[in-house]
């Protein structure tokens, strides 16, 4: 008898955190999603170094946790896998619709900028999002990560064509070559018309001192 695979959506609970003084005076939202092996608590503290005034920091957690190594100890989280991963987009897809919406950020104040952020794996993560889910931002930014590659420019239908795209680079980030960057940006040029080279010194990280100057060039 062959077996045969089936499939049922169920509800699931979603952890994010956030970081910042009152979402609904904030001029930037940064809505940022973590790479892969991360956990949503740690990396929402590589924005400490924000103004907690004037940013509001939101980092959801990607709905798939495991063992960094081995069947104990210190535990990440990731987006997706190869195995079923069209499931895998298409729920974190309406996971970030359901928390932008009960966040508000649908319906943000007059003066209020919302970024979308993705470190590492989290790039392909905010890309889909920008392309499939409903909020759209008014810049992104894609940090030590990859544009998803399978998505084509019919895909987005003309979400990130003019947006303000920032890719940012660490000079002594192993993942990262010259080569890579070339390749990568022109990928990125297919879909986007706006895209901001930003480089920095250092690894596969997220300086402090880098992201606020980062941060300056949106003034």
């Amino acid at each position: 008898m062959d077996s045969k695979e089936a499939k049922i959506t169920v509800k699931k609970t979603a952890r994010y955190y956030t970081l910042g003084k009152d979402i609904t005076r904030a001029e930037r939202i940064w809505f940022a999603c973590h790479g892969y092996g991360q956990l949503g608590g740690y990396f929402i503290r590589k924005f400490s170094v924000l103004d907690a005034e004037r940013n509001f920091v939101i980092v959801p957690e990607g709905l798939n946790r495991f063992y960094l190594d081995g069947f104990s100890g210190r535990v990440g989280a990731t987006w997706m896998t190869k195995e079923a991963r069209l499931d895998d987009i298409k729920d974190y897809v309406n996971y970030l619709d359901d928390l932008h919406v009960a966040l508000g950020l649908d319906a943000l104040p007059e003066g209020s900028e919302l970024i979308h952020f993705g470190f590492s794996q989290g790039v392909a993560t905010a890309a889909r999002y920008i392309a499939f889910g409903k909020i759209k931002p008014k810049r992104a930014v894609f940090w030590a990560g990859s544009f998803p590659p399978d998505m084509t420019p019919e895909d987005p239908k003309g979400a990130l064509k003019n947006l303000p795209v920032y890719t940012c680079t660490g000079d002594e980030d192993p993942f990262v070559t010259e080569e890579k960057i070339a390749a990568g940006q022109a990928l990125l040029g297919q879909h986007c018309e706006n895209i901001n080279d930003f480089r920095f010194r250092g690894k596969h990280d997220i300086p402090g001192e880098a992201l606020l100057r980062l941060e300056k060039l949106f003034a």
